[in-house]
């Protein structure tokens, strides 16, 4: 027996010194490590669209397949011939493709996306390849095979996939350097899109998630790094004082959103009694709001504070050629229609091959057996004797053949048994023939007609598998919420005007106002120096504090009125300023900056007005006139960096309040964006009026309901039900046409609004589930045109609607518009009206047809036609 030490090294003070490198370990082990995460763990293959665990987990369900169901823990067991990886992986991975409900029927509890709620265990859940994947995923005669990890059976090595099923399915990975995120696309819309790329076109795919929900793709960059989507909660208005969600944004759950909201709530940023979760079918969160909390300012909200709004990062990479790359969805797209018109191509040229082999087999078979060949080989002594004489009777037809007649097809022939020689029909073998050959010519037309047939393909699939699978998530453009706007006031603030102190901590000071703790805070001090800072627990922003408000970035509306002292001219100064944009916690001069001045008098007015007050000079000045008045309207407004005018060079003893002024800065132009469902004063979308102070706006929906609402910028519209919205005019009459679903009839109403109630709805049509309101106008005198049936016959019939009906109360039912069957009904715009209309307040409305700058093509719109 050797000694095993003899080997070891003897340590001496050298070995102990010595160090072993690892930079070479770290370059081939690691950078073999990364490899093998991308290629076979983490990134999908652009080929079939899946990851190494997919691909065999399905692999296994097709040979166990008979039609059945399956126990997952049965499947979980045949995976893992090919996938070397521990059970608890490939569960995982089969849940996952089962619940995305494309490739995999499923039986039992799988758990639920929209909830978080996990599924069962394997050995109670059952799955089976669906109708859908055993049609376009599985081929053994198009797919490439390769050896499994231990040798002993054959995987695939991508699977002949004819479908986008990378961006049906969508995928999420994580690999060592690089992700993956390729989010689901509509079903419908690939196999559209791969129609219109075989067509020569081009297609923008867009995501659509399981989850449904509202989605701004504006940023979607084609799937590409460096894009985003921002994904939102469908939130409805059950009433004033309930929200509810039935849609939940993708990648959320129910619980993780109920979760976001608490803690939302916890924190002050939004304010809810409760939140009850009556999830069941459908997704539905109840909300209910605490008492005074606006229902459209708690719906921004929960965009801005809680996981109703989530914005998502794609990032599309896949393998190609064992190497990751990074694409566009679109190329994705591009790549996958290709795979599958080539994969048609090869099915077909196997399809020809066959029915070659088929036709030749049996032309070879009908000669044998009519030119009795077999009763020539009955008199043969050896086998090679009989192969010579079979082949020597089939000399003459040889030309004939597409091919060598090989010693194989001859053995063929030798089996054919005595039976079906004695009962060969010649009849049915032309008939076969005849079918077969049908069937090639059939298939030699769709190789030459390629694309036709791809086209054709992916039409089949539509028609077959499409319905139910529309689109989920609606395509909008999300308005951008500022948080600090849509904060609940969950904090107060207060002030030490001497010792130069605020926050909302100050709790024994004077308190300012309610607030948030977003919010920043302006402040003017006495020296003429303004600061606007974040709002904090106790802050220090200078002494001799004069004016302390929460500061709203750019509000234009909120003017300043002041009057200083120039420390060095002595004269005193008037401006009028705004404050529209600053740096935080940087002091800005109001006045020249001269050592010695001092603010006498400061206002801050929220909507620009221009106050009158009265100025009294000292007893010693030598002015003639030592008491006058001043009304601020008299000045511009100017940035607050302006110096001022000068209002007297003489001593001011004190300054008095006169008279409150109104302001200078007119209304207010309102503009309604369709698109979001948002007022703006941003030009954008229609112009719907120039507002002041207690004006309103009145909406009218297409299920019969109108609501009188302030010109609130956080008011919110459902603009798929919006069919009119304009600036409320009280003596305005509104003429109105809908359906009675009851009745089946069209009824014409006109009507004054006689509500006050603001943000109620009321209904003007019959309750009748299927009644809608078809159209609204407030012309004055209103046209409109019929297109009724009477018997075979179509007429075209015209009619101003103040002549059929006279002005009721807006409860009446209101008249038949005609006893004729109605086929189309369109409002004409009364140009004569707009030439006539002489109203400034009118001349902005959407809804009247008074503006001459719609353009024609808008008109219908213009007139709030359903």
């Amino acid at each position: 027996m050797s000694d095993t030490t003899d080997n070891i090294p003897e340590e001496n003070e050298d070995s102990l010194h010595q160090s072993i490198p690892v930079t070479g370990m770290y370059k081939e082990w690691f950078l073999d490590y990364a490899s093998y995460v991308i290629l076979e763990r983490a990134v999908p293959a652009i080929q079939d669209g899946l990851k190494p665990v997919q691909r065999r987990i399905l692999h296994a369900m097709k040979e166990m397949d008979d039609g059945r169901f399956n126990k997952v823990a049965n499947i979980i067991g045949q995976s893992m011939q090919y996938h070397p990886h521990g059970d608890a992986s490939i569960g995982d991975a089969i849940v996952n493709l089962g619940q995305k409900e494309l490739l995999i029927e499923t039986q039992g509890n799988w758990g639920d996306i929209r909830t978080g709620d996990s599924a069962a265990a394997s050995r109670y859940i059952e799955a089976r390849l669906s109708k859908f994947a055993l049609d376009v995923v599985f081929n053994p005669q198009t797919t490439e095979w390769q050896l499994s990890y231990d040798g002993r059976k054959k995987e695939p090595v991508t699977l002949p996939v004819k479908f986008p099923l990378l961006l049906a399915q969508g995928v999420e990975g994580i690999a060592v350097g690089l992700s993956t995120k390729i989010l689901p696309h509509n079903f419908c819309e690939l196999i559209e899109g791969s129609i219109q790329i075989l067509e020569g076109g081009t297609a923008q795919m867009l995501p659509d998630f399981p989850t449904g929900g509202q989605a701004d793709f504006s940023d979607y960059n084609e799937g590409k790094r460096g894009g985003r989507v921002k994904v939102r909660a469908r939130i409805e208005e059950e009433d004033n004082k309930t929200l509810l969600i039935k849609d939940i944004p993708f990648g959320t759950t129910t619980n993780s959103l109920i979760e976001s909201i608490i803690k939302a709530n916890d924190k002050g940023k939004i304010k809810i009694k409760k939140v009850v979760d009556n999830t069941a079918k459908d997704v539905e969160i109840q909300i209910q709001l605490a008492p005074g909390q606006s229902p459209d300012m708690t719906i921004d909200a929960l965009y801005a504070f809680t996981d109703c709004e989530v914005s998502i990062s794609p990032n599309a990479c896949v393998i190609i050629d064992e190497k990751p790359v990074f694409l566009t969805v679109n190329d994705i797209l591009r790549y996958n229609t290709e795979q599958t018109k080539v994969l048609l191509k090869r099915e077909l040229e196997i399809r020809r091959a066959e029915l070659m082999e088929k036709l030749l087999f049996s032309s070879l078979e009908k000669i044998f057996i009519e030119n009795r060949i077999y009763r020539d080989i009955e008199e043969c002594e050896t086998w090679e004797a009989v192969i010579q004489t079979i082949d020597k009777g089939l000399d003459p037809f040889k030309p004939d053949f597409y091919r060598d007649i090989t010693t194989e097809d001859i053995v063929r022939l030798t089996e054919i048994k005595i039976k079906r020689i004695s009962k060969f029909d010649t009849f049915k073998a032309d008939e076969l023939m005849r079918k077969l050959q049908d069937e090639l010519k059939e298939v030699n037309h769709h190789l030459k007609n390629l694309t036709a047939y791809a086209i054709d393909y992916y039409r089949n699939l539509l028609q077959k598998y499409g319905k139910g699978r529309e689109r989920k998530t609606e395509i909008r453009a999300f308005d951008t919420i500022e948080a600090t706007v849509v904060a609940a006031n969950n904090a107060k603030l207060y002030v030490n005007r001497a010792d130069g102190f605020i926050g909302y901590g100050l709790k024994k000071d004077e308190f300012v106002c309610d607030c948030s703790d977003l919010d920043d805070v302006i402040v003017i001090r006495k020296d003429g120096v303004c600061v606007v800072s974040r709002i904090q627990d106790k802050g220090f922003v200078g002494k001799d504090i004069l004016h302390v408000a929460v500061y709203r970035k750019g509000d234009e509306r909120m003017v300043y009125n002041l009057i200083y002292l120039d420390g060095t001219s002595g004269k005193t100064m008037v401006k009028r300023f705004q404050v529209l944009a600053v740096t935080r916690d940087r002091e800005y001069d109001l006045t020249k900056g001269t050592k010695g001045s001092k603010v006498l008098y400061l206002t801050a007015n929220p909507n620009g007005e221009a106050e009158i007050i009265t100025i009294y000079l000292t007893q010693g000045a030598k002015a003639k006139i030592k008491v006058f008045d001043y009304d601020f309207s008299s000045i511009e407004i100017k940035g607050r960096g302006a110096g001022g005018n000068i209002l007297t060079k003489y001593p001011i003893r004190k300054i008095q309040h006169k008279m409150d002024g109104v302001s200078t800065l007119g209304g207010l132009n309102i503009y309604y964006d369709a698109s979001i469902g948002r007022l703006n004063t941003d030009q954008r979308g229609k112009l719907i009026g120039n507002f002041l102070g207690e004006d309103k706006i009145i909406v009218f929906y297409k299920n019969g309901d109108y609501e009188l609402t302030g010109f609130e910028l956080t008011n919110r519209f459902e603009a798929s039900n919006v069919l009119l919205i304009e600036k409320f005019i009280h003596e305005r009459v509104f003429s109105t046409i809908y359906f009675d679903g009851g009745s089946k009839t069209y009824f014409v109403k006109r009507f004054l609004i006689e509500t006050t109630s603001l943000n109620k709805k009321f209904n003007v049509i019959s309750d009748h589930k299927q009644s809608y309101l078809k159209m609204v106008t407030s012309d004055k005198q209103p046209q409109i045109k019929l297109t009724v049936s009477k018997g075979k016959e179509r007429e075209e019939q015209e009619f101003d609607l103040d002549m059929l009906i006279d002005v009721k109360g807006w409860k009446a039912i209101g008249n038949k518009l005609s006893p004729h069957p109605i086929e189309d009904i369109s409002l004409i715009s009364s140009s004569k009206e707009a030439e006539n209309e002489t109203s400034e307040d009118e001349d902005l409305e959407i809804g009247s047809t008074i503006d001459l700058n719609v353009k024609k093509d808008d008109e219908e719109d213009q007139l709030g036609l359903f």
